[in-house]
């Protein structure tokens, strides 16, 4: 049988019933979700899914991320709500790719782990399955393993496996409607221009999963665990001399202007650092920045596109200010500017929940 997968935390528990339901099957996942966006979010959901199927000793099958042909499919469906024809066409897309790989192993039946998904209408799956069932004549089969407790013990799994809990559906337009009724700030969207992995990023947390997987092959114990913090995600940061003359600046880590605008001028300096007389502001020139981070650039530009990482920027903050979460905005330039000064800086810093990887020591 193939198995349609679209994330770890819906086909561990799936897989696991499917497997005692139908014994005598050989079980083949194809993860087949060119929804999922961004790249990397796709990435990290993949990886999930293959050491989920390595567990269960299930081959699993990657299809094709043709996300161009998908975003096609759903075209004029953007603002459709969540179980909405946008959702339809999209099960209809998946299947049909899935209905042809299955007819391409020789396999006659197939279903999909999104029927356990309490997000997703098991009536919509079940008619695009028994639809692609009668065009292609692989057998669509449909289980209902979300009753009888079903939900509560795929929720009980996902903790025990300490599987991958993504918090959105996968595609960019629910995804996108999802932050708008929470009030909430789309940092999935975020990809700085440099390769810094910002915190409770996608990034981060690739790298992070990346690392468990490690961890199980050398049998070392672990436990993922979640920590609240503050979060800050940088939109732009300008700086002008007089009306038009840009300078190139580089504002660190938990800078942030409460109008994302300043004009002013720098009144003074103590220990190398320069102060502006508005909004606390303070510059200091990269050859100061150098010295405290302890790295060399060649130029502000070189900063810019490839700047310390941002626990580095809180350090050098926490030695400007005493505080690696102070807010004042500490500006990097190349020579310490004179005469009027505008600063606009669209910067958000916002309460946040990360995971993180502790491994655990065991005591004599």
């Amino acid at each position: 049988m193939l198995v349609h997968i679209c994330c770890s935390v819906d086909s561990h528990f799936f897989l696991e019933r499917l497997q005692k339901e139908y014994p005598q099957e050989q079980l083949t996942g194809f993860f087949y979700d060119p929804n999922i966006h961004p790249y990397s979010e796709y990435r990290l959901r993949y990886l999930d899914v293959q050491r989920s199927c390595k567990k269960l000793g299930i081959d699993l099958i990657e299809g094709e991320y043709d996300l161009e042909n998908w975003m096609e499919a759903v075209r004029g469906l953007e603002n459709e709500p969540e179980k909405g024809k946008r959702c339809e066409v999209c099960f209809d897309k998946r299947f049909e790719v899935s209905a042809h790989k299955a007819l391409e192993l020789g396999e006659k039946r197939m279903t999909t782990t999104l029927l356990v998904s309490p997000l997703k209408s098991q009536e919509q799956l079940q008619k695009s399955g028994e639809a692609f069932e009668k065009e292609h004549g692989v057998e669509f089969v449909f289980v209902d393993y979300r009753a009888n407790g079903g939900t509560q013990e795929q929720s009980r799994v996902t903790k025990e496996q300490q599987l991958y809990r993504q918090d959105y559906c996968g595609c960019l337009y629910g995804l996108t409607m999802q932050r708008e009724g929470q009030d909430r700030l789309m940092d999935e969207m975020f990809s700085p221009i440099t390769e810094q992995a910002l915190p409770a990023s996608i990034e981060e947390r690739l790298a992070m999963y990346e690392k468990r997987m490690e961890l199980e092959d050398e049998d070392i114990d672990y436990r993922i665990i979640k920590q609240k913090f503050l979060n800050y995600r940088q939109f732009s940061c300008t700086l002008i001399k007089g009306k038009r003359e840009m300078i190139p600046a580089h504002a660190i880590a938990y800078s942030t202007l409460p109008r994302k605008r300043a004009q002013g001028k720098i009144e003074y300096a103590i220990d190398d650092i320069h102060y502006m007389n508005r909004e606390e502001i303070r510059f200091i020139t990269l050859k100061t920045f150098e010295h405290l981070v302890k790295k060399a650039y060649t130029s502000l530009t070189e900063l810019i596109f490839d700047p310390p990482s941002q626990a580095e920027e809180l350090h050098l903050r926490d030695l400007i200010t005493g505080s690696p979460f102070d807010l004042t905005p500490i500006i990097v330039v190349e020579s310490i500017p004179e005469g009027k000064l505008t600063l606009k800086l669209d910067a958000k810093v916002y309460e946040d929940t990360k995971e993180q990887l502790k491994v655990l020591v065991s005591t004599p």
